[in-house]
């Protein structure tokens, strides 16, 4: 069975038994603080596990995209371990329990209608004290006492450890589905049923809550799976795996075989690819942070896979293609940006190219310090500086020690990494896997929160919830309390932020009440109004009349309106693969970040700021309907990658031109926008940039900007005309590059006057003169010149100058070239004078320039590398 049928068999299983067929969530969470990326089918179930609000449906089967990187380091080697799999799981809400759960697993992989497993090839795990689950599998399923195991909450608890105690959230025994292979080979995992009964919060004793209903929450591994059923010993091995390794295998230049050497690595390279192809589809690229510092380490581990077999260019974003290939069936909307997802991958590259190029030097003088003391072994402190400063994987770094015939204190390493990550906070995962919230209250109470702001700016709503201090209270009089209150109603026209659109403003009052909200956010189904009470008593259950800045709002209508034409015409003039990567929508204002691999010219940005003003002129309509997610996809409205939507979504639509799936507020037609003027263009990420535009009354607000800056410079440059203005500038710019070049000559005159003097009158160390000095009105030129006529005329001498130019610190550091062999070098020298000064340089050993940002600190910064050359000459 291929692994795409596998998939759909298994969902067309559990929809004959009454399960809803659920999407597979987004891989990136964007609204669940507790996880990096999406670890288990479960996630996306949070309130209908805890009992939350309404239930739209009791029973659930989906094919969920996860990512997990605890066991990066086996990936490749052993046989089912992945940073990227997809996970089949069929879910119960307070619906069927284990009878049922454990009935339907069996019948699944049992029934020739379905897998076909032989039964005597199966063997079951249970929870230690679970009498209920053992009878259910000995009992009703007929499985013999001795293919069924009890085991300790280690192994059949969920999450693991000790019922009492482990990570917060949802918990509960499960029983685990082996299968043992014909061969005699190592029994397989095949599926993990979660009897969820409990939520755990805190510590114990009496930690354990029993959730409102008992539920279901499974999991097999689909990659597993379908090696079992293809009869291969590795995932890697299946029919969506083993091409990609072997494309991989390809493109560094070496034949792809299981048993081959070079195995693990390519297979190494096809799991992380595509994990980071999904990723950068979602929006998430390499990066320092977070989501993003786990993409540039998969990139890196699996580029230093290929930089080890001996490919030494870029060659990951050549799989791009290949990985959406593969996964084209369940993912088709991996196609549409397939170029973009390679341009960020090979930019990274690039990228990490350099720091290997940059990185050589250090490490070639930590061999030569560890040669040097008689040490074949490089020690863990010198291996985390080039990981943590220099960007140096502890892989690379082994890889390269080994060609020197050294090898690398990997404990040392490891437990200087465990020090920054305890200091940073930094980690993959939180433990808090699902916990309760403070709004789940009100959640349970009451059904979500009526929007009323598409059609109206004012309605009546009453007070469902008021929170202050993180806490729930029943009531709140005026304090004059300074932190803002949250206000919870139960209908109102305030838009909470949401898809880039910035929340309302306004006022909540009545009966002797007035509440001014600061701004709207959305917490799941509910809207909270954020501001201050500055007249009478909050309570629930009063009514207030709700009045948004109707002036304001129609301000954010038109900035959100006109992006929608932005991105209409970006991907009118870039192409396609232009699409969005983010949004910014407030008053007149908008940032809209979109894919594309290089800065816009000014004649692309002309015809875009062109198109944009042709759309609106065209007083094109401005539609909404609300349609199925599917219909709507299929009727070409364009989707944010990377978010969750609905089941139902709102389609906004203006003329033939443009259609967006979109919950924000809009505009009627798109004359209304009136103007729209670009006004910046800029990188913000690998592969993604950035528009900045101004809408209506603020393009008017500029234009007279504009105009009073040039009536402004026609004056003070005593210029007839505007339009004589560049002549002008010309003009004085060629006046000033006279007069720098006279003042460089006059300088450089003094300069040899001022020589003598100064080697006459400087410190001496050891024979060595220290030259230290602050050249005052001196270009970089001048420094340069400055230190040759220096070494020239004494040897030897260590020389450090400095002067202010625009107001920047310049620094230039030189020594004698006899003195290089004396263990002095000009580039630490300057390196350490830069660093007082808020800067940095380097250089040769001999010379070195360096700047910095505090002119102050000047006289401070000169003293420092006095000091560097003191204790160099004196030790």
């Amino acid at each position: 069975m291929k692994t795409d049928e596998l998939r759909e068999s298994y969902l067309a299983f559990f929809k004959t038994k009454g399960c809803v067929r659920r999407p597979s969530d987004v891989l990136v969470p964007r609204n669940d603080p507790t996880v990096l990326f999406t670890p288990a089918g479960m996630n996306q179930f949070k309130k209908q596990f805890l009992g939350i609000g309404k239930l739209e449906f009791t029973r659930a089967a989906t094919c969920q995209k996860c990512l997990r990187t605890g066991d990066i380091t086996n990936v490749g080697l052993t046989a089912y371990h992945h940073t990227f799999f997809e996970m089949l799981g069929n879910f119960s809400f307070g619906d069927y329990f284990k009878r049922e759960a454990i009935q339907w697993a069996w019948e699944y992989l049992t029934d020739n209608r379905w897998l076909g497993f032989d039964p005597n090839r199966l063997t079951v795990s249970v929870y230690l004290d679970d009498d209920e689950t053992y009878n259910i599998w000995h009992d009703d399923i007929k499985l013999p006492g001795d293919r069924i195991h009890r085991d300790g909450e280690h192994e059949n608890f969920w999450p693991a450890g000790a019922p009492s105690h482990g990570p917060d959230g949802v918990c509960g025994p499960c029983s685990e589905i082996f299968y043992h292979p014909p061969n005699g080979g190592k029994e397989v995992e095949l599926w993990n049923l979660v009897f969820t009964q409990f939520n755990r919060v805190g510590a114990p004793p009496d930690n354990l809550r029993p959730l409102p209903k008992k539920n279901i929450d499974t999991g097999m591994g689909l990659e597993r799976t379908a090696a079992v059923l293809q009869g291969v010993e590795s995932n890697f091995e299946i029919d969506i795996l083993k091409p990609l390794c072997q494309a991989a295998g390809e493109t560094v230049g070496v034949n792809y075989t299981f048993d081959a050497p070079q195995g693990h690595a390519l297979r190494r390279i096809a799991d992380h690819i595509r994990a980071v192809t999904f990723c950068v589809h979602e929006g998430v690229g390499p990066g320092n942070e977070k989501q993003n510092y786990v993409v540039r380490q998969l990139l890196r581990r699996a580029f230093l896979e290929g930089y080890r077999l001996g490919q030494y260019q870029p060659f990951l974003y050549y799989l791009v293609p290949s990985v959406v290939d593969i996964m084209r069936g369940p993912y088709p909307e991996l196609a549409h940006t397939i170029d973009s997802v390679a341009n960020i991958i090979r930019e990274e590259e690039v990228q990490f190219l350099g720091i290997v190029d940059r990185g050589i030097p250090k490490f070639n003088r930590i061999v030569k310090n560890a040669r040097a003391t008689g040490n074949s072994v490089i020690n863990g402190k010198d291996a985390f500086d080039l990981h943590q400063t220099d960007g140096f994987l502890i892989e690379l770094t082994e890889a390269l020690a080994e060609k020197e015939k050294l090898t690398v204190d990997r404990i040392d390493f490891e437990n200087c990494m465990k020090e920054h990550e305890k200091l940073s906070g930094s980690g993959a995962f939180s433990d808090e896997v699902m916990v309760e919230e403070p709004l789940d209250s009100i959640r349970n109470t009451t059904d979500a929160v009526e929007f009323l702001g598409y059609e109206s700016t004012e309605a009546e709503g009453e007070i469902i919830g008021i929170i202050t201090q993180k806490q729930l209270v029943q009531e709140f009089a005026e304090s004059g309390q300074a932190s803002p209150l949250a206000v919870v109603l139960n209908r109102t026209p305030f838009y909470g932020e949401a898809g880039g659109q910035i929340g309302d403003t306004g006022v909540l009052n009545g009966n002797g009440c007035q509440f001014n909200v600061l701004d709207t956010q959305h917490n799941d189904e509910l809207l909270l109004h954020i501001g201050h009470l500055t007249a009478g008593k909050l309570e629930v259950g009063k009514s207030l009349m709700a009045t948004v800045d109707a002036d304001r709002r129609a301000g954010i209508c038109r900035a959100h309106s006109a992006t929608h034409i932005l991105h209409h015409a970006l991907r009118k003039t870039l192409g396609e693969s232009a699409t969005q990567r983010g949004s910014k929508v407030e008053r007149d204002s908008l940032r809209f970040d979109f894919t594309h691999h290089r800065s816009l010219t000014q004649d692309e940005l002309l015809r875009v700021e062109d198109e944009i003003n042709q759309r609106i002129v065209q007083n094109a309509s401005v539609t909404t309907n609300r349609l199925e997610l599917e219909t709507a996809k299929k009727a070409g409205a364009m989707a944010l990658f990377g978010e969750k939507y609905p089941d139902r979504v709102r389609v906004v639509s203006m003329g033939e031109f443009s259609t967006e799936l979109c919950g924000g507020t809009h505009l009627s037609n798109t004359g209304q926008v009136g103007l729209c003027k670009i006004i910046s263009e800029e990188p913000v990420a690998k592969g993604v940039r950035r528009v900045t535009a101004l809408t209506g009354p603020k393009v008017l607000e500029r234009i007279r900007d504009s105009e009073s800056l040039l009536r402004q410079l026609v004056t003070l440059l005593k210029t007839p005309q505007p339009g004589d203005l560049p002549r002008r500038v010309v003009a004085l710019q060629q006046e000033l590059r006279d007069a720098k070049h006279e003042l460089t000559k006059h300088t450089a005159e003094s300069v040899a006057g001022t020589v003598q003097k100064l080697i006459e009158t400087t410190e001496v160390v050891n024979d060595v003169k220290i030259l230290i000095h602050a050249a005052e009105g001196a270009n970089r030129d001048v420094l340069r010149n400055f230190a040759d006529q220096l070494r020239a005329k004494a040897k030897p001498i260590a020389i450090l100058l400095g002067s202010i130019v625009d107001g920047k610190v310049a620094l230039t550091a030189a020594i004698s070239k006899d003195l290089v062999q004396r263990g002095l070098n000009a580039s630490d020298c300057v390196k350490a004078a830069a660093k007082v000064v808020g800067g940095g340089g380097g250089g040769r050993p001999d010379l070195a320039e360096a700047g910095g940002k505090f002119p102050d600190k000047l006289s401070d910064a000169l003293a420092q590398g006095a000091k560097y050359y003191r204790s160099k000459l004196q030790g």
